[in-house]
Parts: C-alpha cells; structure tokens; sequence
C-alpha cells in the first residue's frame, strides 16, 4: 500500500499506528510534510504506541504548531488593531478562523497567511489603514496589481515589514469573474462572534468556504489538508446539530455551491470517512458519486513515498480547470499569454 494511503488511514482511524514498519514511517512521514500536515497526523496521533524517533518528531511538531498559532492569532490581533480605530470590521477565514473558533481542525494545522474578509465598500480604507500599520505589497508587477484588483476576490498580498507576516484582505470569497458568485454581504452580515471576541463565518458557511477554496478556487493543491478541514468541521458541527446537513445544503445554495459542497463532502466521506446524510424531506439531498469523483481522488493521492507529486498531466489538467473556472475563455487566453511572456 502506498505511503499516501497509509497517510490517510491514519488520520481517518483506519490503521493502527503501532502496527506500521519503519519503512512505512519514512513515507508516511515524506508524505505528510509535502501537505503540511505532520502537526497535523501527531495530534491525530498523540497517544498512539510509536517508534521513539517518531514519537519524538510528533512531540517537537506539536509545540511548533502551538507556538504558530499563537502566532498567528497575535497577526490577527495587530489587524485589528490597525482596523478598528477606523471602525472597519473584519472576519476571519481558514486556519486563523480555525483556531480563533478553537475549531479541532485547528490542531497542528499549518497556518500562513493571515485571511480577513471586509466589506467591499470597505477594501480601499482597509487598504489604506494597512498601509500605514506597517504593511507593505508582496507583488510590485503592475499587471499583478492590476488582476488582482479587477479580477481577484482580494487585495494583492501584504507583508508586514517587521514581523513578515502576509495578510489576504478578501472581499468576497470567489474570483469576480468567476461562474459561482456567493454573497458576501450575507456571509459578512451572518458571521459570529468567538469567545476571543474575532468573528468568524457561521458554521454553514465555514464549510461552505472550505469546499470552495479547495474546489472552485484552486487546483487540489494541498487538497488532503482543506479535505481534512472540512472533515473536521462537518463532524464537529453534526455533534452540535444531527439535522446540520439541512442547514448546510440550505446555506450552499444561497451562494450557488450546492455542487461544490456536495463533491466535497463525497471526497471527505471516501478519504476521512466523513458521515453522509441524505434528505428526501424538508429538502432533496443526495450524496449518489458521480463519475468525475474518481479524478479528484487521483489528484489528491498523487503522492509517491517519497512525497512527490505524481501524475502531472492531471495536475496539469487540474491546473487548467482552476483558471477555467475563474475566467471566460477570451479573458483566460489572455492572461495565459500575458503571464507566459513575462515568464
């Protein structure tokens, strides 16, 4: 069995750790570093029986990701910070949302750039009121800023210049000229409050972006780590609510991501093992696979045991779609053939 099946079984609870051979640790290890989720597969596996090197290099993963996350919630701090005195709100999305709500998913999880989401009649202050906190732009190319700003969800990427931290400012959470438009104004005006006082997406859309990101907006990579993300979440939030799927599909279709939360919670069932719950009544829900799934699975376990991606022509392919389903073709080709002779 591959090293990335293993991988996956482990986390999914499939396959005791006990029972792995040395050579299967040193793939199983490869593998997760190429997905950023070692952190990740040592909370999952903090009291298992382990090989003492092992055990040791989960330990040392753990701390390190609990230093990150404070880390990370402190950059969350400073945009507040920067923002509030001029009165613009903000909500946190992915792996800070993640810790700020004390979400599961959140431990180990590998958190970079922080992601805040403004209103659009707010993006040029927050902009503006970055700027002067000490934020500075990551891309200078003009034709960089120039997508970014007319096509993108999100400002061009900001780093600060003393703690080098980057900050994604989103004002919604698709492309604009992507086919799949959600509402953002309802996402911003329906977001909840922590008990550390950020605010975050209400549950249905937490899973509802987490599915988006991975599969509208992206070419699967670092796909085991988002499908882990909405494993968790899904999970945690049908422990709170059995009926959560209703509220789930309900919430997708307001944004126009019926399609991608209902792949994405077949991908999370076939992987992690992620619970399923079909609905003939208040609402029609199925979960029936569907002929493409089985190329996702491909792409997201293309991994040899040594970590590195296998398969490239469906990654390429994977790659492609992720423009096609940004762009018109017209509008594609041209960006295609811009970035390609600027290199």
């Amino acid at each position: 069995m591959s090293a990335v099946q293993i991988f996956v079984d482990l986390l999914a609870g499939r396959r005791d750790a006990a029972a792995l051979a040395s050579r299967d640790w040193d793939g199983v290890i490869g593998v997760a570093r190429s997905e950023a989720m070692l952190a990740t597969l040592a909370h999952r596996l903090e009291r298992a029986a382990l090989p003492a090197p092992v055990a040791a290099l989960f330990a040392d993963q753990r701390a390190a990701a609990k230093v990150a996350q404070a880390q990370a919630l402190w950059e969350a701090e400073m945009a507040r910070r920067a923002l509030a005195p001029a009165g613009i709100e903000f909500v946190l999305l992915k792996g800070a949302a993640y810790a700020a709500a004390g979400m599961s998913c959140s431990e180990g999880r590998q958190i970079g750039d922080l992601d805040i989401l403004v209103l659009a009649s707010d993006i040029r202050r927050a902009e503006n009121e970055l700027l002067n906190a000490g934020w500075e732009w990551v891309k200078s190319d003009p034709y960089d800023d120039f997508y970014y700003r007319e096509h993108m969800h999100e400002l061009p990427p900001l780093i600060h210049k003393t703690r080098d931290r980057m900050i994604d400012v989103h004002h919604t959470i698709l492309p604009r000229t992507h086919r799949i438009t959600p509402d953002a104004l309802l996402l911003m005006s329906e977001a909840v409050e922590t008990s550390s006082g950020f605010r975050v997406l209400n549950p249905a859309a937490m899973v509802c972006h987490c599915a988006a990101h991975m599969l509208a907006d992206g070419d699967l990579q670092g796909g085991l780590r988002n499908l882990w993300d909405l494993h968790c979440l899904t999970v945690g939030f049908l422990k709170d609510d059995p009926d959560f799927y209703l509220t789930l599909i309900e919430e997708a279709h307001r944004h126009g991501l019926t399609n991608v939360v209902r792949r994405g919670l077949r991908l999370a069932n076939s992987l992690y093992g992620t619970p399923l719950q079909p609905y003939v009544a208040p609402l029609m829900s199925s979960f029936e696979p569907e002929l493409a799934d089985d190329f996702y699975i491909r792409r997201l376990l293309a991994r040899d045991d040594w970590g590195r991606v296998t398969r490239p022509l469906l990654e390429q392919a994977f790659y492609i779609r992720s423009h096609w389903l940004r762009m018109p073709p017209a509008m594609l080709a041209k960006h295609l053939w811009t970035k390609w002779r600027k290199g």
